[in-house]
């Protein structure tokens, strides 16, 4: 196990939603603010090879968190395949070799649960990630992400680099993306909910069937299954985490609605597409290699993130 509070941590995407959460926690582990470095996409763009190194000429880290993406929900996905295919790969790509020249001690590598074939027996298992091609509308960046558990694993075997690969399901709470053109499920059915509640519209339209599963997890409890990949994993075997309940889209929707107090109409546009039809977690090998489970209940979180969502909104 390594003790993180002495070493110096670059966090990639430490600005971010899951970001801020994660650095959070390596405070509460100990670590000094001094040794924590969040590099900023507007002075180092992770894309290109020689603002990588010199991130980490100039860091000297000892352990890097990789929590930096280009990613966003269904839309997104479609409007922008090449983009986040290159973006993620690329990113990955230079942050590993960088990582090997320089001789860290650990990388730790997020993944996506969008990695998963597209028909995936469920609960997903990590030993089914290669069974299969993800969903179409998120193959780009489910593919990109999941390239990067093969070069840790060569790395590992190649040259001994230390690494963690940890794959967290949907994840949802206060900070979250909220923006119409990224956002993901659950901050754009909030948003919806809560605009349509404020014009008092009769009815809010939702892409899909409603048929779709999904499971969600905290930012907070996916910030302490990282962290703790970090502390304990040395080899990039894949682990899920994920938030221990399966939800249809029609019933988080309801849900969601209820938490805005939106009592209008849903109707479901069943031309848009539902995306991947199921997705829930085997968490059993956080359990047992990171000691790890959620514990946030859904509903609380939900509640916590409607009420973010309206002091930001001033609401």
């Amino acid at each position: 196990m390594i003790d993180l509070r002495a070493k110096r941590i670059v966090v990639t995407g430490g600005a971010g939603f899951l970001g801020r959460s994660v650095c959070r926690v390596l405070r509460e582990r100990g670590v000094a603010p001094a040794r924590l470095i969040v590099p900023r996409s507007r002075e180092c763009d992770l894309t290109v090879e020689a603002d990588v190194q010199r991130l980490y000429d100039t860091a000297r880290p000892d352990v890097v968190i990789h929590l930096a993406a280009e990613v966003g929900g269904i839309g997104a996905n479609q409007a922008h395949p090449g983009r986040f295919f290159f973006a993620n790969l690329a990113m990955g790509l230079h942050m590993v070799e960088a990582a090997r020249r320089f001789g860290i001690e650990k990388f730790v590598h997020t993944g996506t649960v969008c990695a998963y074939p597209k028909h995936c027996p469920v609960p997903f298992r990590e030993d089914d990630l290669w069974n299969g091609y993800p969903e179409a509308t998120n193959a780009p960046y489910g593919v990109a992400k999941k390239a990067i558990f093969v070069m840790l694993d060569a790395y590992r075997r190649e040259y001994g680099l230390r690494s963690a690969v940890t794959v967290p399901v949907n994840l949802y709470g206060p900070g979250d993306d909220f923006h119409p053109a990224s956002s993901h499920v659950i901050p754009a059915l909030i948003r919806k909910c809560e605009d349509a509640r404020l014009a008092a519209a009769p009815a809010i339209v939702c892409w899909g069937t409603g048929a779709a599963t999904r499971e969600f997890l905290h930012v907070d409890d996916a910030a302490e299954g990282i962290v703790r990949a970090a502390e304990v994993m040395d080899d990039p075997l894949p682990v899920n985490l994920g938030g221990g309940e399966e939800i249809s889209i029609r019933d988080l929707v309801l849900k969601i609605a209820v938490a805005c107090g939106y009592t209008g109409r849903i109707d479901w546009d069943a031309s848009k597409p539902d995306g991947q039809p199921r997705r829930s977690l085997d968490i059993s090998r956080a359990r047992s290699l990171l000691g790890w489970s959620p514990r946030q209940d859904f509903a609380t979180g939900l509640a916590d993130t409607v009420r973010w969502w309206r002091e930001q909104a001033g609401g």
